[in-house]
């Protein structure tokens, strides 16, 4: 019995040992997999975001010409108006009684000059015949002048009172969109205080102000002669427009000046765009964000977001697979986005296998298997997806700025 339990307990004791044994065994490491796109060159529309606001197409500020009572108001305040409708009627009395007067005055002018001139056709003849002296009828046409003075100077004290009888009526100097009223029937308005009534602008089409870095324009010059980018023309460029709740605004717009003199303050320079306004979405003073196409990037290469990180340094990265399937990590200096993509001057080549998932399960020099995935879609030259580039942007704003047309290249 003896014999028996030690047998059993030397074979548990084999059998426990070879367990352990194979338990501490290593199996072999798998390689890993990530997804890669690969990449290639191509021409991108270089665009920048600037923020301005809107100005009215034409503005007009209606003033008081007269001083008088406003007897009527004859517009609804936020109507569109025409060009020469009567907004106002200031009281015209006292102005009809001197224009009456002035007619007046003049008819007894013209009288005088009827009489002075048939006076000095009479002395004409008799001083031929010496019956009177030449210094009567010197004095006879001097009078026949002073008459005709007397009647030129009525007809313009008659034009004077007629255009003091028409600025009774307060016309709109322009067709546009009218302002809330100033002054109420009955108020007193004084044309030497110039007082201010209400406001007329026109917002269809609407121009959009904004301001740009004048180390931005520099750098726009410098791609522009070095022949990295290619204008499409003055006055060409296409602008769009997100509104204040950022959304996109349906119209797009083009450029049509730009200011030459920098603002010492801020250093910017102001951009002007026009804009259709047909449904009146745009009003005066709203603030916009522009997206403005400036010319075109023929020979650079679009990662997706995902596929491109940053160093603690805030330097644009990404984790590339080369021919002998080995991860290498590049350096990427970055131009901006397009879309929900990195615009990459430099650190790819075309072909280049970007690895787009799986970053976090390999290293720089690790062997992978690489399997390739579909691209996304390019977006339009001008972006429509504004909330992805928002987004991007958003990542640009908090990393260490490195000026590349006004994309500063973001941290992680």
């Amino acid at each position: 019995m003896h014999t028996r339990r030690s047998l059993l307990t030397v074979v548990s004791t084999a059998v426990l040992l070879g367990a352990c044994s194979q338990a501490q065994t290593p199996s072999a490491p798998q390689t890993p997999q990530v997804s890669v796109v690969t990449v290639h060159r191509t021409s991108v529309p270089v665009t920048i975001e600037l923020s301005g606001r809107t100005t009215p197409y034409l503005v007009a500020q209606v003033r008081a010409r007269n001083d008088g009572i406003v007897l009527k108001r004859d517009y609804k305040e936020g109507s569109d108006v025409k060009a020469g409708q009567r907004l106002y009627k200031i009281d015209p009395a006292p102005y009809i009684a001197t224009l009456n007067s002035a007619k007046a005055s003049l008819e007894k002018s013209r009288a005088n000059l009827v009489a002075m001139k048939a006076q000095a056709e009479r002395f004409k003849t008799l001083v031929a015949t010496n019956a009177v002296s030449k210094q009567d009828y010197d004095n006879a046409v001097s009078s026949q002048g002073q008459a005709e003075a007397d009647v030129a100077l009525g007809n313009a004290m008659v034009n004077t009172a007629q255009i003091n009888v028409g600025y009774t009526d307060v016309v709109s100097p322009i067709t546009g969109r009218s302002g809330i009223s100033v002054v109420t029937e009955g108020a007193f308005v004084q044309a030497s205080a110039a007082t201010l009534m209400t406001t007329v602008q026109q917002i269809d089409p609407i121009y959009v102000d904004v301001t740009q870095s004048s180390v931005e324009g520099l750098q726009l010059r410098r791609d522009v002669a070095s022949g990295k980018l290619k204008l499409n023309g003055p006055n060409q460029a296409k602008v769009k427009l997100l509104l204040e709740d950022g959304r996109e605004y349906g119209e797009t717009g083009t450029l049509v000046t730009t200011d030459i003199t920098v603002d010492p303050n801020t250093g910017t320079v102001t951009v002007r765009a026009l804009f259709p306004n047909p449904k009146s979405v745009l009003l005066p003073g709203m603030f916009v964000r522009a997206q403005v196409e400036e010319g075109v990037n023929e020979n650079a290469v679009l990662v997706p977001q995902v596929g491109v990180t940053h160093d603690p340094q805030g330097h644009a990265t990404a984790l590339v697979v080369g021919p002998d399937n080995k991860v290498q990590l590049r350096t990427l200096q970055v131009a901006g986005t397009h879309g929900d993509q990195w615009i990459v001057e430099r650190g790819l080549e075309d072909g280049d296998r970007v690895i787009v998932a799986g970053l976090q399960k390999v290293q720089p020099g690790a062997t992978v298997v690489a399997t390739e995935t579909a691209a996304p879609p390019a977006p339009a030259a001008n972006p429509a997806d504004a909330a992805a580039t928002q987004n991007a942007q958003s990542i640009v704003a908090d990393a260490k700025p490195t000026q590349q047309r006004g994309v500063s290249a973001p941290t992680k």
